[in-house]
């Protein structure tokens, strides 16, 4: 799991076994192509993506609701350990520059910040994910829990197995 330890006023973990090797998932979450067709839960799609895969590097999506919903969110990368960690927040923009405020309506993952924790081990038959979610507030966590983080992640999480599996045929 994360090296990182777990507040369980304030963070949220995903944890699966994925049957694909760590290179796959690896390249699956960080090739642009790649991260715009399992990001968000289907019937959802990601428009955009734009991967500067270094510490203080853009991690930008743009998603679109079939109902014409649009969310769009750039992050910045805090640590790259190719195929074994991954660090990325929502509190600041590329270049570490500090994100205005967030407004009150939790009602948008937009509007919740946090840092995101991905670890990946080796095991046997693929690849060990973990996803550590850590929240500032525990209104915050409650929010982002409230809104289907533990469906949403997990769904998008199947989807990057899948689509992974497909790669490796």
């Amino acid at each position: 799991m994360s090296t990182t330890p777990i507040d369980a006023k304030l963070d949220l973990v995903l944890k699966r076994e994925l049957a694909v090797p760590v290179d796959l998932v690896w390249r699956g979450l960080t090739e642009p192509e790649l991260v715009k067709q399992w990001f968000c839960p289907k019937p959802w799609q990601t428009t955009e993506c734009r991967i500067d895969l270094r510490p203080g590097g853009e991690f930008y999506t743009n998603m679109q609701g079939p109902n014409g919903e649009v969310h769009a969110g750039a992050s910045c990368f805090l640590e790259i350990v190719p195929q074994e960690r991954l660090v990325w927040t929502t509190s600041l923009l590329p270049g570490y520059r500090p994100k205005s405020p967030l407004s009150a309506d939790s009602g948008s993952c937009e509007n919740i910040a946090f840092t995101c924790v991905i670890t990946l081990k080796v095991i046997e038959g693929g690849t060990e994910y973990v996803a550590h979610v850590m929240h500032s507030t525990p209104d915050q966590m409650k929010a982002h829990q409230e809104m289907g983080f533990h469906e949403g992640w997990g769904t998008t999480i199947t989807q990057l197995e899948e689509l992974l599996k497909q790669e490796k045929a």
